[in-house]
Order: C-alpha cells, then sequence, then structure tokens
C-alpha cells in the first residue's frame, strides 16, 4: 500500500499552486461533508453520530496533545497535535453530548430543536459553499476598555465536560487541561501546533501522513468563508492577527471575491509580524490574486489606535479573527451601538479555542441573539438581529467557545454551518406550506447576503479528513510529496 508524505513545506507548496476551480471544489466538498455532520442521519459516513470521541493528555511540561480521530463512512483518521497550554498532567476524554445536570438537552435533540428555532429564515442555500454575488500568527489582545462582568453569564469549569482518566498509570486531577479544541491558535509564536494527520482507507490501510499545521489553517479558512461567498457586499475586510490563519482567509477571500474588494485592513499587536504578512502578500508571485487592492496594516501602540480601529470596525463589511486572545480585540459598542447597527457585517471568530479566550465581546452575542418577536426583519437602515449563532459544531462551540460560553448561549440559540446549507429540507418536513416556505427562504436569504452573521469555529476533525484526502489526492496529480511504495 503506498503511503504519501506531505511535510509543511511539501503541502504549502500545493496550497499555493491551486486554481479558483479547485479551491470552490475543496469548499464544496467539506460543505457537503459539514451538511452530513449535522442531519443526525446514521445513513451518511460524515454524520456526527460517526465521530468518534476526542482525548487530550497533557504531559508534566504543561504541553497537552490533542487526539482527534474522524471517520466519513470510507476514510478514517485522526489528527494528533501539540501546544504549549500550561495545563496541569493528566488526561481527559470528552463526553458524547451535552451535561443532563445543567438542563441541556442531548445532542441530537438540540439538533432537531436547532432546526426548528432556524425554521423562520429557512432558504434554499444548498451551494452555499460556491459561487459568489456580482454586486456591488502573532495573537492579538489589544487593550481595550470592556464592559463590567454584570449581565455575563459564569464559565463552567473546563473539567466540567471531561471524564477521569490516568496517565502513567496515576489518577488524573481535576483540574487538568481542558484543551480539546481543533483550533489551537495556528501561527501564533507560541502557541502554534505541531503534530500531522494520518489518513487510512476503507480496509484500515493508512494511505496518507500530512503535516497538521498549514492543513489546519487552510480548511478553517474555507470553512469560514462559505457564508462570505454569498455576502452582497464585501468591499472592505477587516483581519485581526498576522499568522499563518490570517494569511489562508485573506488569500482565500481575495482569490474567491477579489472582484469585489477593494480594501484590506490588518491589526496585529507587533507591527513587524503584520510588516511580515504583508511581504508575503506583496511577492511578485500574488499579483494575480492580489490585483491592486489597498492594503494598510497597524498594531496596538499606534498613536490613536482606539479612534481608527473604531473606524476599520465600523467600515468593514467583512471582519476575520484569527488570534487566541483572551480579551475582546475591540469594545461591544462598536458593534451594539445605533452606528454600529446601520449596516450588517459577517464576522467570523477562529482563532480562540479556551473557554477562558475571546475575540469578540460577549456582549456582541448577547445583543445578536436578542430578537424582538413582534418587528419584521429588514436589512436597512437598521439591521435586525438574527437571533442565532453560526458554529461548525454545536457540541463543541458549547463546550469549548470562550464567545459562547461567556455570553450564557444556549443551545436553541446556536446553527451549525451545515444546519444553514439544509435548513430548507427542514421547513419542508416542519409542515410549512408552500406560502410560508417561500417568505422564510427570502428571510433567510437576505439574512446571509446582508444581515449580521456572526461565526463560531473550533474545528472538527472531520474537517481535516475530508479536506486532507482532497489535498492528497491533487498532491498525487501534481507528482507532490514523498511516496513510500510498500508501506
Amino acid at each position: 500500500m503506498p503511503l504519501t508524505v506531505l511535510s509543511r513545506s511539501q503541502l504549502r507548496t500545493l496550497l499555493l499552486s491551486l486554481t479558483r476551480d479547485e479551491i470552490f471544489d475543496l469548499q464544496k466538498n467539506l460543505a457537503e461533508a459539514l451538511r452530513e455532520y449535522s442531519t443526525g442521519s446514521q445513513e451518511q459516513g460524515c454524520s456526527a453520530a460517526y465521530q468518534p470521541q476526542r482525548t487530550a493528555i497533557t504531559r508534566q511540561n504543561g504541553c497537552t496533545t490533542l487526539f482527534m480521530p474522524a471517520s466519513t463512512g470510507q476514510t478514517l483518521g485522526i489528527k494528533m497535535i501539540s501546544l504549549q497550554d500550561g495545563g496541569s498532567a493528566g488526561c481527559a476524554v470528552e463526553r458524547r453530548g451535552l451535561d443532563s445536570h445543567d438542563g441541556e438537552t442531548s445532542a441530537s435533540q438540540s439538533r432537531a430543536s436547532l432546526r426548528n428555532s432556524v425554521s423562520s429564515l429557512s432558504s434554499d442555500v444548498s451551494d452555499l459553499s460556491v459561487g459568489s454575488s456580482q454586486e456591488d500568527s502573532n495573537s492579538v489582545s489589544p487593550t481595550v476598555t470592556t464592559s463590567g462582568s454584570s449581565g455575563t453569564a459564569e464559565s463552567k469549569n473546563d473539567s466540567s465536560s471531561l471524564l477521569n482518566g490516568c496517565v502513567n498509570q496515576q489518577p488524573v486531577a481535576s483540574n487538568i487541561s481542558g484543551t480539546l479544541g481543533a483550533w489551537p491558535g495556528a501561527g501564533t509564536r507560541d502557541t502554534s501546533p505541531r503534530g500531522s494527520v494520518t489518513l487510512l482507507d476503507g480496509e484500515s490501510l493508512p494511505f496518507a501522513l500530512i503535516n497538521a499545521h498549514e492543513l489546519t489553517a487552510f480548511r478553517t479558512a474555507l470553512a469560514s468563508l462559505m457564508i462570505f461567498n454569498k455576502r452582497k457586499k464585501v468591499r472592505t475586510l477587516l483581519v485581526f492577527g498576522a499568522g499563518t490563519q490570517a494569511y489562508w482567509h485573506i488569500r482565500l477571500a481575495l482569490i474567491l471575491r477579489g472582484e469585489d474588494i477593494r480594501r484590506v485592513y490588518i491589526v496585529n499587536r507587533s507591527f513587524h509580524r503584520a510588516a511580515q504578512l504583508l511581504r508575503d502578500i506583496y511577492m511578485p508571485e500574488n499579483a494575480e490574486w492580489r490585483r491592486d487592492i489597498k492594503f494598510s496594516a497597524m498594531s496596538t501602540d499606534f498613536g490613536e489606535y482606539e479612534r481608527i480601529l473604531k473606524e476599520h470596525v465600523h467600515k468593514a463589511d467583512a471582519i476575520f479573527c484569527c488570534t487566541p486572545s483572551i480579551e475582546p480585540l475591540f469594545p461591544a459598542e462598536y458593534l451594539t451601538s445605533r452606528e454600529g447597527r446601520q449596516k450588517g457585517r459577517l464576522i467570523s471568530a477562529v482563532g480562540s479555542y479556551k473557554s477562558h479566550m475571546a475575540e469578540i465581546h460577549p456582549d456582541i452575542l448577547r445583543d445578536e441573539v436578542t430578537v424582538h418577536a413582534h418587528h419584521h426583519r429588514h436589512f436597512h437602515k437598521h439591521i435586525k438581529r438574527s437571533g442565532v449563532v453560526v458554529v461548525d459544531s454545536l457540541d463543541a462551540a458549547i463546550k469549548e467557545a470562550g464567545e459562547i460560553i461567556q455570553a450564557g448561549i444556549k443551545p436553541n440559540q446556536v446553527v451549525e454551518l451545515g444546519e444553514l446549507l439544509m435548513v430548507r429540507q427542514a421547513a419542508r418536513k416542519a409542515g410549512a406550506t408552500e406560502e410560508e416556505t417561500a417568505d422564510e427562504e427570502k428571510s433567510l436569504r437576505e439574512w446571509v447576503e446582508r444581515g449580521n452573521v456572526i461565526f463560531k469555529s473550533v474545528g472538527l476533525g472531520l474537517m481535516d479528513l475530508v479536506t486532507g484526502g482532497d489535498l492528497v489526492r491533487l498532491a498525487r496529480d501534481r507528482k507532490l510529496g514523498t511516496t513510500v511504495e510498500d508501506f
């Protein structure tokens, strides 16, 4: 059985060579997998029911290694990545579903309730991952003034979702690291993950070994940009961070929607890292996708930083947060004030991966899920809240996403990205009339295209498995990578 090995440099070479059509195909396949993940149907191999539990082991030196198995029905795989998070030594296994003592429903019941909660926003977005509208790292921890703790839900202890385990036949203390997230801040100097993804075929024979660093950043950007592809207005982008994840968000956004983008703002704690990112973007070989788009960068020690940051946030049509920050990157009132509500934005937060981390202020999420039932939604002048936060995985987001936990967001206020890709079916199963379904489809389409959308990602092993498998096939076609013929 031949084994294809893709080192970090080999994988980067492959990723940099991808055409726009190839990126669309990769995104389409990932969208299909996420749709299957959210269906709850055991007839589909990518369903959440077929995804094994994740495990984390923290060694005595404070280094946590995550073991994230996944399955597509045809392919098996496991991602193993390590990061220095300073946790206490021990191991843990993720519990399936949500804690019953909190009065929450099981994961499958929550998914069923989500379909009902978004039925009023239903739309045919089965191809949400492809096509574009023709209209119109160092971590970043800027010093901002945040509101007090009043009204903020207390985050649960990290160990509440973990089972006791053992390391070296020794019992585990209750304060073991709760790091079960799949996105540990790639591209940051101190917390960059190191590891690999191993892929097995239908006969459980290994056929690929891929460096995880670049793959993690790339597949996260693919998912993050699925809704971005459908936005009507994407003239101005604001990117927090200057690492690998920030690079791939910028590169893929410009490749997929570059004809609509006019300006990109980059904000990073270290201006040196931001300048390095700009140097990478302005390399001669990037001229085709960079076009004549204007770039600017600033760091938190710039004069009048807060004033400039506020302007950037208000001008932005899409905000990409790519940092493992423990503090909100900008004050909540930038978006919750009357001025901040004048336009709809896509806000994608992919960097924070623990309950104490938060790239966007919890008040922004609370404002988003607060909907006045008697008001009709309209998407101009004063943007109404959608009532939901979009996530990649309900189970993981409720337990791992700091913004979700700190804001006290409930399962019925969260909708999986895969749910958005299948809500038309959900609406029809719910017995909606043809006229009601049409109104719901129009409402969701307007929200996705023009409304305020918050996407929070903590990552799934399934995403690495699907995208990694596709990239291995492309690498073999291009004669890239190292092949061990008789592994």
